[in-house]
């Protein structure tokens, strides 16, 4: 029975966790105009008429472009400033870290409507660039912690054994340094990528005709459910699995001797 229970435990918590996505999975195949049993199928007609649709793939290019961009400039902003706390002793650096990292706890709608006043009074137009400074307001904390975290006694050592040689500042941070880190700043950007691939509330706000993807589908589910929302939903856990997979074979797999 000790050994039964941990099982069953364990197999329930997976079906409560991945039954919706089987279910969102299963009804993509669909053959039928409504993803609701009977199963009718398999066909990929959703996924054919969602690859064909103009609209979609425009807004799943669109977000692609926003979370690799502000994923990026998240990741090289946080690594500067984790850098410079880390090796530099500043006046109030505990202070700073703190005010670095307090973004986290901030609701993505808060930092959203406060982003959308900002805008609004600078006189920026809505667009997928505001929503792209919207999406490293919120992830640049993340990367922060992540890299400074990372940042140990014996990489200082490194970077003090390559001055000793005659590398100058530009040469340890990227020789010595960024390559040592390197796990951390792929984790960083990584993650970053997958926060903004799927974040709705600030792409909503700080967008108006170029729309990312879940803007987009939640425009679609207005009119009611449909197989072709299932085919988008299963693209978007397609995108995300292998978002993970690429990051367990670059990064897990490096450290494992």
């Amino acid at each position: 029975m000790r050994h039964v229970l941990p099982w069953a435990y364990g197999l329930a918590a997976f079906a409560f966790i991945y039954l919706p996505v089987g279910a969102l999975v299963l009804f993509s195949f669909q053959d039928g105009s409504l993803p609701v049993p009977p199963f009718e199928g398999p066909s990929l007609r959703w996924y054919a008429d969602v690859l064909g649709d103009d609209d979609l793939v425009a807004a799943l290019l669109h977000s692609l472009t926003v979370a690799l961009g502000s994923a990026a400039v998240a990741v090289a902003l946080g690594f500067g400033a984790a850098y410079g706390l880390a090796r530099h002793h500043l006046p109030g650096s505990a202070v700073l870290r703190g005010l670095l990292i307090a973004p986290l706890t901030v609701s993505y709608l808060i930092v959203g409507l406060g982003l959308l006043i900002v805008v609004q009074r600078v006189g920026l137009g809505l667009s997928l660039w505001t929503a792209g400074i919207g999406h490293v307001v919120i992830n640049l904390p993340l990367c922060f912690a992540i890299i400074y975290a990372s940042m140990g006694a014996h990489q200082q050592n490194a970077e003090r054994a390559a001055r000793d040689l005659g590398a100058d500042e530009a040469r340890v941070v990227l020789l010595v340094t960024i390559p040592m880190l390197a796990p951390a700043i792929l984790a960083a950007f990584f993650l970053s990528v997958m926060l903004s691939w799927d974040e709705f509330i600030i792409a909503f706000l700080l967008t108006r005709f170029d729309v990312t993807l879940p803007v987009e589908i939640w425009s679609m589910l207005r009119s009611g459910l449909s197989p072709r929302l299932n085919a988008i939903g299963s693209l978007v856990f397609l995108v995300s699995v292998a978002g993970i997979l690429v990051i367990e074979f670059t990064l897990f797999r490096r450290r494992r001797p």
